[in-house]
């Protein structure tokens, strides 16, 4: 016999089923909005969504681990595109990470972190913030090759930031295997991906050439030549009905001659 109390669990259970199957399509929803960027060229529109799902990458450009992680000499660097981080192994281990979930959630609460070595021990510094992201592409001259992430974090001791470049690659994921350094607190690296890849739509942005804009003005011109004729003959000559009609092809003859 289901009692009232069971029922209340079931209820219960289904409401928090619900509420999680919202907040991931919210997050969904957000990251892909973050991540679409659009720029026509030589009447071609080139949409990149770097977070909507494909076909072996369900989660599209984020990364399924919850982070990209890159190593360069003794700096150590993870980040996730679109989102924040989330780690359920590997997670940064840096003598301090205040402003990006505390040492005891280092790097969940936002979008890239660094960790550099200072006297023997890893100093972690936030460098990106999924709020700031910003988009463009790799190269303008060929917009299909990617566009390149740009993620910053302002602080009170420097301002800091991560740009990514997503190369299109249709056959799977490469990197990121290296880490440059471009400035104090900048840093970039690169990795090839199919969500790099531009959907292509093309433009019809054929407009009015000047033949057209002439034969268009002549014909215009024409019909009002044709009315004010029409006008005066009605109002100011009285000729009415058949009179009317015989007068007008008249006319029409005549300019025509």
């Amino acid at each position: 016999m289901v009692t009232r109390r069971d029922l209340l669990k079931w209820h219960l259970l289904i409401l928090l089923l619900l509420l999680t199957i919202s907040y991931r399509v919210l997050c969904l929803s957000s990251a892909s909005a973050i991540c679409d960027f659009s720029i026509t060229d030589r009447n071609k529109l080139y949409n990149f969504n770097l977070a909507s799902p494909l076909r072996n990458f369900p989660h599209g450009v984020l990364s399924e681990d919850g982070f990209y992680k890159v190593e360069e000499n003794e700096t150590v660097l993870w980040f996730q595109l679109c989102d924040v981080m989330g780690f359920n192994h590997d997670p940064p281990k840096c003598v301090d990470c205040p402003d990006c979930g505390g040492p005891s959630h280092c790097g969940m609460n936002c979008s890239a972190l660094v960790a550099n070595n200072i006297g023997g021990y890893p100093v972690c510094t936030t460098i990106g913030r999924a709020k700031s992201i910003s988009i463009n592409i790799i190269d303008k001259e060929n917009p299909p090759m990617g566009v390149i992430v740009k993620m910053s974090n302002s602080g009170q001791a420097h301002n800091c930031s991560l740009t990514v470049s997503v190369i299109c690659d249709a056959n799977g994921v490469q990197g990121p295997y290296s880490l440059n350094r471009t400035g104090t607190c900048a840093y970039a690296t690169e990795l090839k991906h199919p969500s790099g890849c531009a959907e292509v739509a093309n433009i019809n942005a054929k407009g009015w050439g000047w033949f057209s804009t002439l034969i268009l003005i002549i014909v215009c011109l024409f019909g009002a030549y044709l009315l004010a004729g029409a006008v005066y003959r009605y109002f100011f000559l009285g000729i009415r009905g058949i009179e009317f009609h015989v007068s007008m092809a008249c006319q029409h003859e005549t300019d025509v001659n």
